[in-house]
Protein backbone atom coordinates (compact mmCIF):
# COMPACT_ATOMS: atom_id res chain seq x y z
CA UNK A 1 0.00 0.00 0.00
CA UNK A 2 2.87 2.36 0.76
CA UNK A 3 4.26 1.87 -2.73
CA UNK A 4 0.84 2.50 -4.29
CA UNK A 5 0.41 5.73 -2.35
CA UNK A 6 3.87 7.03 -3.21
CA UNK A 7 3.35 9.75 -5.81
CA UNK A 8 5.18 12.85 -6.98
CA UNK A 9 3.98 16.14 -8.42
CA UNK A 10 5.09 18.18 -11.39
CA UNK A 11 4.45 21.71 -12.65
CA UNK A 12 1.81 21.26 -15.32
CA UNK A 13 -0.75 23.69 -16.79
CA UNK A 14 -4.11 23.03 -15.15
CA UNK A 15 -6.61 25.85 -15.52
CA UNK A 16 -9.07 24.71 -12.85
CA UNK A 17 -6.30 24.09 -10.30
CA UNK A 18 -4.78 27.48 -11.11
CA UNK A 19 -8.17 29.17 -10.70
CA UNK A 20 -8.69 27.46 -7.34
CA UNK A 21 -5.24 28.46 -6.11
CA UNK A 22 -5.70 32.10 -7.11
CA UNK A 23 -9.14 32.36 -5.47
CA UNK A 24 -7.77 30.87 -2.24
CA UNK A 25 -4.78 33.24 -2.38
CA UNK A 26 -7.24 36.13 -2.76
CA UNK A 27 -8.91 34.94 0.48
CA UNK A 28 -12.30 34.35 -1.14
CA UNK A 29 -14.49 31.39 -0.12
CA UNK A 30 -14.55 28.82 -2.93
CA UNK A 31 -17.14 26.13 -3.63
CA UNK A 32 -16.08 23.18 -5.79
CA UNK A 33 -18.92 21.49 -7.67
CA UNK A 34 -18.37 18.04 -9.11
CA UNK A 35 -19.64 14.50 -9.33
CA UNK A 36 -18.68 12.08 -6.54
CA UNK A 37 -15.18 10.67 -6.97
CA UNK A 38 -14.07 13.37 -9.43
CA UNK A 39 -11.09 14.39 -7.26
CA UNK A 40 -12.26 17.47 -5.34
CA UNK A 41 -10.91 16.28 -1.99
CA UNK A 42 -7.61 15.16 -3.53
CA UNK A 43 -7.18 18.59 -5.13
CA UNK A 44 -7.76 20.28 -1.77
CA UNK A 45 -5.27 18.00 -0.04
CA UNK A 46 -2.65 18.78 -2.64
CA UNK A 47 -3.41 22.51 -2.46
CA UNK A 48 -2.99 22.51 1.33
CA UNK A 49 0.42 20.87 0.94
CA UNK A 50 1.46 23.47 -1.63
CA UNK A 51 0.34 26.36 0.59
CA UNK A 52 1.90 24.75 3.65
CA UNK A 53 -1.42 24.93 5.49
CA UNK A 54 -2.89 22.29 7.81
CA UNK A 55 -6.09 20.89 6.30
CA UNK A 56 -9.17 20.72 8.52
CA UNK A 57 -12.03 18.75 6.96
CA UNK A 58 -15.55 19.20 8.31
CA UNK A 59 -18.35 17.10 6.76
CA UNK A 60 -21.20 19.61 6.84
CA UNK A 61 -23.93 17.04 6.30
CA UNK A 62 -23.21 15.14 9.55
CA UNK A 63 -23.19 18.22 11.79
CA UNK A 64 -25.89 20.13 13.62
CA UNK A 65 -26.40 23.91 13.35
CA UNK A 66 -24.94 24.34 16.85
CA UNK A 67 -21.66 22.82 15.61
CA UNK A 68 -21.17 26.04 13.63
CA UNK A 69 -23.10 28.62 15.64
CA UNK A 70 -21.79 27.31 18.97
CA UNK A 71 -23.34 25.71 22.04
CA UNK A 72 -24.63 28.05 24.76
CA UNK A 73 -22.77 27.72 28.06
CA UNK A 74 -24.24 29.32 31.16
CA UNK A 75 -21.55 31.06 33.19
CA UNK A 76 -21.48 32.50 36.72
CA UNK A 77 -23.40 35.69 35.91
CA UNK A 78 -25.41 35.28 32.67
CA UNK A 79 -27.57 38.33 33.34
CA UNK A 80 -24.52 40.60 33.34
CA UNK A 81 -22.04 38.79 31.12
CA UNK A 82 -24.46 37.05 28.76
CA UNK A 83 -24.29 33.47 27.60
CA UNK A 84 -21.18 32.65 25.53
CA UNK A 85 -21.38 30.23 22.60
CA UNK A 86 -18.80 27.48 22.90
CA UNK A 87 -17.10 26.62 19.57
CA UNK A 88 -16.31 23.05 18.44
CA UNK A 89 -12.85 21.56 18.82
CA UNK A 90 -11.88 21.95 15.15
CA UNK A 91 -12.45 25.71 15.36
CA UNK A 92 -10.41 25.98 18.56
CA UNK A 93 -7.53 24.12 16.88
CA UNK A 94 -7.67 26.42 13.85
CA UNK A 95 -7.50 29.49 16.07
CA UNK A 96 -4.65 27.97 18.06
CA UNK A 97 -2.71 27.24 14.87
CA UNK A 98 -3.42 30.73 13.51
CA UNK A 99 -3.65 29.42 9.96
CA UNK A 100 -5.14 26.58 7.98
CA UNK A 101 -7.39 25.46 5.14
CA UNK A 102 -10.95 24.82 6.34
CA UNK A 103 -12.63 22.34 4.00
CA UNK A 104 -16.42 22.16 4.33
CA UNK A 105 -17.33 18.96 2.49
CA UNK A 106 -20.73 17.63 1.34
CA UNK A 107 -22.33 21.08 1.47
CA UNK A 108 -25.24 20.16 -0.78
CA UNK A 109 -26.36 17.39 1.59
CA UNK A 110 -26.40 19.73 4.61
CA UNK A 111 -29.90 20.64 5.79
CA UNK A 112 -31.21 24.19 5.32
CA UNK A 113 -30.72 24.81 9.06
CA UNK A 114 -27.05 23.84 8.84
CA UNK A 115 -26.62 25.97 5.71
CA UNK A 116 -28.07 28.93 7.61
CA UNK A 117 -25.58 28.39 10.45
CA UNK A 118 -22.74 28.29 7.92
CA UNK A 119 -23.55 31.80 6.70
CA UNK A 120 -21.70 33.34 9.62
CA UNK A 121 -18.74 31.00 9.22
CA UNK A 122 -18.30 31.83 5.53
CA UNK A 123 -19.02 35.56 5.63
CA UNK A 124 -17.95 36.71 9.09
CA UNK A 125 -15.47 33.87 9.70
CA UNK A 126 -16.92 33.31 13.16
CA UNK A 127 -17.63 29.95 14.80
CA UNK A 128 -19.54 30.43 18.01
CA UNK A 129 -17.71 33.11 19.99
CA UNK A 130 -14.45 32.50 18.10
CA UNK A 131 -13.14 34.68 15.29
CA UNK A 132 -11.16 32.65 12.77
CA UNK A 133 -7.73 34.22 12.19
CA UNK A 134 -6.81 35.89 8.86
CA UNK A 135 -4.53 32.96 8.03
CA UNK A 136 -7.49 30.59 7.60
CA UNK A 137 -8.84 30.01 4.09
CA UNK A 138 -12.27 28.48 3.41
CA UNK A 139 -13.09 26.01 0.63
CA UNK A 140 -16.25 23.93 0.34
CA UNK A 141 -17.30 21.08 -1.94
CA UNK A 142 -20.70 19.93 -3.13
CA UNK A 143 -22.23 17.38 -5.45
CA UNK A 144 -24.98 18.36 -7.89
CA UNK A 145 -28.39 17.63 -6.40
CA UNK A 146 -29.02 14.85 -8.92
CA UNK A 147 -25.98 12.91 -7.68
CA UNK A 148 -26.11 13.86 -3.99
CA UNK A 149 -27.68 11.48 -1.49
CA UNK A 150 -30.70 13.31 -0.02
CA UNK A 151 -29.36 16.50 -1.55
CA UNK A 152 -30.62 20.04 -1.03
CA UNK A 153 -30.21 23.06 -3.23
CA UNK A 154 -27.95 25.67 -1.68
CA UNK A 155 -29.77 28.63 -0.18
CA UNK A 156 -29.26 31.84 -2.22
CA UNK A 157 -27.61 33.75 0.68
CA UNK A 158 -25.02 30.99 1.16
CA UNK A 159 -24.45 30.39 -2.56
CA UNK A 160 -23.82 34.09 -3.18
CA UNK A 161 -20.93 34.08 -0.71
CA UNK A 162 -18.84 31.63 -2.76
CA UNK A 163 -16.80 31.62 -5.94
CA UNK A 164 -18.20 28.56 -7.74
CA UNK A 165 -15.76 26.36 -9.66
CA UNK A 166 -16.97 23.29 -11.55
CA UNK A 167 -14.53 20.42 -11.20
CA UNK A 168 -14.14 18.08 -14.15
CA UNK A 169 -11.57 15.40 -14.83
CA UNK A 170 -8.90 15.72 -17.49
CA UNK A 171 -8.10 12.37 -19.08
CA UNK A 172 -4.37 13.05 -19.37
CA UNK A 173 -4.14 14.33 -15.79
CA UNK A 174 -5.94 11.25 -14.42
CA UNK A 175 -3.90 8.76 -16.46
CA UNK A 176 -0.62 10.43 -15.55
CA UNK A 177 -1.71 10.77 -11.93
CA UNK A 178 -2.58 7.09 -11.63
CA UNK A 179 0.89 6.49 -12.98
CA UNK A 180 2.24 8.34 -9.96
CA UNK A 181 2.64 11.93 -11.20
CA UNK A 182 0.00 14.57 -10.41
CA UNK A 183 -0.01 18.27 -11.36
CA UNK A 184 1.26 20.60 -8.66
CA UNK A 185 -0.63 23.68 -7.52
CA UNK A 186 1.60 26.74 -7.50
CA UNK A 187 0.96 30.01 -5.73
CA UNK A 188 0.35 32.93 -8.10
CA UNK A 189 3.26 35.35 -8.19
CA UNK A 190 1.86 38.83 -7.80
CA UNK A 191 4.18 41.42 -9.31
CA UNK A 192 4.34 44.34 -6.82
CA UNK A 193 4.91 46.87 -9.59
CA UNK A 194 1.69 45.76 -11.28
CA UNK A 195 -0.59 45.73 -8.24
CA UNK A 196 -1.81 49.34 -8.32
CA UNK A 197 -2.24 49.20 -12.09
CA UNK A 198 -4.11 45.88 -11.83
CA UNK A 199 -6.51 47.25 -9.19
CA UNK A 200 -7.21 50.35 -11.29
CA UNK A 201 -7.77 48.17 -14.37
CA UNK A 202 -10.18 45.85 -12.52
CA UNK A 203 -12.15 48.78 -11.12
CA UNK A 204 -12.36 50.43 -14.53
CA UNK A 205 -13.54 47.18 -16.13
CA UNK A 206 -16.21 46.26 -13.58
CA UNK A 207 -17.50 49.80 -12.96
CA UNK A 208 -17.58 50.62 -16.67
CA UNK A 209 -19.47 47.43 -17.40
CA UNK A 210 -22.05 47.96 -14.65
CA UNK A 211 -22.63 51.54 -15.78
CA UNK A 212 -23.55 50.15 -19.19
CA UNK A 213 -25.52 47.17 -17.79
CA UNK A 214 -27.08 48.40 -14.51
CA UNK A 215 -29.73 45.66 -14.52
CA UNK A 216 -26.96 43.14 -13.83
CA UNK A 217 -25.87 44.75 -10.56
CA UNK A 218 -28.29 42.48 -8.73
CA UNK A 219 -30.25 39.74 -10.47
CA UNK A 220 -31.60 36.85 -8.41
CA UNK A 221 -32.22 33.87 -10.73
CA UNK A 222 -35.78 32.68 -11.16
CA UNK A 223 -35.14 28.96 -10.63
CA UNK A 224 -34.15 27.24 -7.40
CA UNK A 225 -31.24 25.41 -9.03
CA UNK A 226 -29.67 28.56 -10.47
CA UNK A 227 -30.16 30.44 -7.20
CA UNK A 228 -27.91 27.81 -5.62
CA UNK A 229 -25.05 28.70 -7.97
CA UNK A 230 -23.22 31.87 -8.99
CA UNK A 231 -25.35 34.96 -9.67
CA UNK A 232 -24.73 38.70 -9.78
CA UNK A 233 -25.06 40.89 -6.69
CA UNK A 234 -22.98 43.76 -5.28
CA UNK A 235 -21.20 41.17 -3.10
CA UNK A 236 -20.35 38.86 -6.00
CA UNK A 237 -19.28 41.79 -8.22
CA UNK A 238 -16.84 42.79 -5.48
CA UNK A 239 -15.48 39.24 -5.58
CA UNK A 240 -15.18 39.42 -9.38
CA UNK A 241 -13.30 42.72 -9.08
CA UNK A 242 -10.90 41.19 -6.54
CA UNK A 243 -10.27 38.15 -8.74
CA UNK A 244 -9.75 40.31 -11.80
CA UNK A 245 -7.20 42.43 -9.93
CA UNK A 246 -5.34 39.40 -8.54
CA UNK A 247 -5.41 37.60 -11.89
CA UNK A 248 -4.15 40.65 -13.78
CA UNK A 249 -1.32 41.23 -11.30
CA UNK A 250 -0.36 37.55 -11.49
CA UNK A 251 -0.54 37.49 -15.29
CA UNK A 252 -2.85 34.46 -15.49
CA UNK A 253 -4.40 33.39 -18.78
CA UNK A 254 -7.75 34.63 -20.05
CA UNK A 255 -9.11 31.11 -19.64
CA UNK A 256 -8.35 31.14 -15.90
CA UNK A 257 -9.82 34.64 -15.54
CA UNK A 258 -12.95 33.44 -17.31
CA UNK A 259 -13.37 30.54 -14.86
CA UNK A 260 -13.03 32.90 -11.91
CA UNK A 261 -15.28 35.70 -13.16
CA UNK A 262 -18.02 33.29 -14.21
CA UNK A 263 -17.64 31.51 -10.88
CA UNK A 264 -18.30 34.76 -9.05
CA UNK A 265 -21.23 36.28 -10.98
CA UNK A 266 -22.52 33.46 -13.20
CA UNK A 267 -22.03 32.48 -16.82
CA UNK A 268 -24.17 35.13 -18.53
CA UNK A 269 -22.92 38.24 -16.67
CA UNK A 270 -19.41 36.78 -16.61
CA UNK A 271 -19.25 36.33 -20.38
CA UNK A 272 -20.62 39.85 -20.87
CA UNK A 273 -17.95 41.31 -18.56
CA UNK A 274 -15.22 39.39 -20.40
CA UNK A 275 -16.49 40.72 -23.75
CA UNK A 276 -16.48 44.23 -22.27
CA UNK A 277 -12.87 43.74 -21.12
CA UNK A 278 -11.88 42.63 -24.61
CA UNK A 279 -13.37 45.81 -26.05
CA UNK A 280 -11.57 47.91 -23.43
CA UNK A 281 -8.32 46.89 -25.07
CA UNK A 282 -9.42 48.01 -28.54
CA UNK A 283 -7.38 50.81 -30.11
CA UNK A 284 -8.85 54.31 -30.04
CA UNK A 285 -10.59 54.87 -33.42
CA UNK A 286 -9.45 58.50 -33.48
CA UNK A 287 -5.82 57.36 -33.12
CA UNK A 288 -6.30 54.97 -36.04
CA UNK A 289 -7.81 57.74 -38.19
CA UNK A 290 -4.97 60.10 -37.28
CA UNK A 291 -2.28 57.71 -38.55
CA UNK A 292 -3.77 54.93 -40.74
CA UNK A 293 -0.43 53.85 -42.22
CA UNK A 294 0.92 52.66 -38.86
CA UNK A 295 -2.39 51.46 -37.43
CA UNK A 296 -2.00 48.38 -35.21
CA UNK A 297 -5.18 46.31 -35.26
CA UNK A 298 -6.04 43.35 -32.99
CA UNK A 299 -5.08 39.92 -34.28
CA UNK A 300 -8.25 38.18 -33.07
CA UNK A 301 -10.98 38.31 -35.70
CA UNK A 302 -13.88 39.49 -33.56
CA UNK A 303 -11.80 42.22 -31.94
CA UNK A 304 -10.40 43.35 -35.28
CA UNK A 305 -13.90 43.64 -36.71
CA UNK A 306 -15.04 45.57 -33.61
CA UNK A 307 -12.12 48.00 -34.06
CA UNK A 308 -13.02 48.55 -37.73
CA UNK A 309 -16.68 49.09 -36.84
CA UNK A 310 -15.59 51.68 -34.27
CA UNK A 311 -13.61 53.49 -36.98
CA UNK A 312 -16.67 53.56 -39.26
CA UNK A 313 -18.82 54.84 -36.38
CA UNK A 314 -16.27 57.57 -35.61
CA UNK A 315 -16.29 58.73 -39.24
CA UNK A 316 -20.10 58.73 -39.24
CA UNK A 317 -20.17 60.83 -36.08
CA UNK A 318 -18.12 63.60 -37.75
CA UNK A 319 -18.42 63.03 -41.50
CA UNK A 320 -15.79 65.01 -43.38
CA UNK A 321 -13.93 64.10 -46.56
CA UNK A 322 -10.51 63.81 -44.93
CA UNK A 323 -11.93 61.56 -42.20
CA UNK A 324 -13.73 59.42 -44.80
CA UNK A 325 -10.44 59.01 -46.71
CA UNK A 326 -8.61 58.17 -43.48
CA UNK A 327 -11.27 55.56 -42.72
CA UNK A 328 -10.64 53.89 -46.08
CA UNK A 329 -6.91 54.01 -45.40
CA UNK A 330 -7.49 52.11 -42.15
CA UNK A 331 -9.50 49.49 -44.07
CA UNK A 332 -6.67 49.15 -46.57
CA UNK A 333 -4.25 48.66 -43.69
CA UNK A 334 -6.56 45.96 -42.31
CA UNK A 335 -6.63 44.26 -45.72
CA UNK A 336 -2.82 44.23 -45.82
CA UNK A 337 -2.45 42.71 -42.36
CA UNK A 338 -5.44 40.38 -41.94
CA UNK A 339 -8.30 38.39 -43.40
CA UNK A 340 -10.21 40.24 -46.15
CA UNK A 341 -13.63 38.83 -45.22
CA UNK A 342 -13.67 40.95 -42.05
CA UNK A 343 -13.80 44.10 -44.20
CA UNK A 344 -17.11 43.38 -45.93
CA UNK A 345 -19.41 44.89 -43.30
CA UNK A 346 -17.22 47.92 -42.41
CA UNK A 347 -16.56 48.73 -46.09
CA UNK A 348 -20.26 48.52 -46.92
CA UNK A 349 -21.14 50.82 -44.03
CA UNK A 350 -18.39 53.32 -44.87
Amino acid sequence: MTLLRATVTEPRPDEQLEALTLAVAADLPVLLWGEPGIGKTAALTQLAETLGLPLTTVIASVHEPTDFSGLPIVGDDPETRGVPMAPPQWAVELVRAGRGLLFLDELSTATPAVQAALLRVVLERRVGALQLPPGVRIVAAANPRASAADGWELSPPLANRFVHLYWVHDREVVVRGLGGVWPRAELPRLLPERLSEAVAYARRAVCGFLEARPTLIHRLPSTETRRGGAWPSPRSWEAALTLLAFGTAAGVSKEVLALLVRGAVGDGPGFELLAHIDRMDLPDPESLLADPASAELPERGDLRQAALEAVVAAVGARPRRERWEAGWAVLVRALETGAPDLLVAPATAL
